[in-house]
């Protein structure tokens, strides 16, 4: 039996200039069929579970702060958004500039409309902000992130008669945010406000996953979550990290800049690549399979 590829998740293919060491790799190795998933959906599909039903918000919790419980959680994550002529755009979710002290000025605010509705608003961390739900509190269907981001925020709301609490508070939420002078010191400072939040993530925290990965090198916050519930190991992400992972782990390098990928980051995934296979997947759905004997391909050109 072969010994087991190392996962590495990078940023978009096109997100990359000609950069020589990522494409002298791909170059080198076996392309294989495009993956168009969201990254969500892949992560659920390595823990064994359903991306639809991944109760994100209860995992983040226990991971950031420990009492998820058995508490029903709904993450809140603070957004940006903008109207433009054909409706009101998602632009950011979670992923903005915000200090503690920021984010705490907001849920002050905002925590009366929450209360209302028998939710209590908790800031794990700045850009992780999640709604302790009573217990029968009747959810509707979230959308994630993913799928309203750049769209209109409107056709991702709850739909129909049981929607209606949860796009009501969402306006309440957005005119409170809105009116906050918090947002002007934000754009004097050439920051985006912080106008909106999104929901999504429902549910409990579950007993424990299983894993297809032997262990973890990340830095994303659900990706740990995610490995800590399973019972695998995980590894901050490092350089050092990077070039010593083990065959069978999965190294995410997706959520960082592509214009960070210096040298750094290229020597980690060359002495990776120099010790085992690796299995190469892109944020846009490309992969190619790298075996270390690939590198004398000497005769291959750099794919288009």
């Amino acid at each position: 039996m072969g010994v087991q590829a190392t996962q590495l998740w990078l940023p978009a293919l096109a997100r990359f200039d000609r950069t020589p060491p990522l494409h002298r790799l791909l170059s080198q190795a076996d392309r294989l069929a495009d993956d168009p998933r969201s990254r969500l959906a892949r992560l659920a599909d390595a823990f064994h579970a359903d991306a639809a039903t991944l109760p994100v918000a209860a995992l983040i919790r226990e991971q950031l702060a420990g009492d998820a419980g058995e508490v029903i959680w709904l993450n809140a994550d603070p957004a940006w958004v903008q109207p433009d002529m054909t409706g009101v755009r998602l632009l950011a979710c979670g992923s903005m500039p915000l200090e503690m002290d920021e984010a705490q000025a907001f849920a002050q605010v905002l925590q009366p409309a929450f209360t209302e509705l028998g939710l209590q608003l908790e800031i794990s961390v700045p850009g992780c902000w999640q709604l302790r739900l009573a217990p029968d509190v009747h959810l509707p269907d979230f959308a994630t992130p993913e799928q309203a981001l750049g769209e209109d925020l409107y056709q991702h709301l709850p739909q129909g008669a049981e929607g209606r609490p949860w796009r009501v508070l969402l306006n309440e939420v957005q005119v409170l945010l809105h009116q906050h002078p918090l947002n002007a010191a934000r754009q004097s400072r050439g920051l985006p406000p912080i106008n909106s939040v999104w929901l999504w993530g429902a549910g409990r925290l579950p007993a424990s996953l299983q894993s297809g990965f032997a262990g973890v090198v990340g830095s994303d916050v659900l990706l740990l979550a995610l490995a800590s519930r399973a019972g695998i190991s995980s590894q901050a992400r490092t350089p050092e990290t990077v070039a010593a992972a083990q065959a069978g782990w999965l190294v995410d390098l997706q959520d960082l800049p592509a214009t960070e990928f210096g040298d750094a980051w290229w020597s980690a995934v060359q002495t990776l690549a120099q010790r085992q296979p690796l299995h190469i997947a892109f944020a846009s759905g490309e992969r190619w399979s790298w075996r270390p004997l690939h590198r004398w391909r000497f005769w291959r050109r750099a794919p288009r």
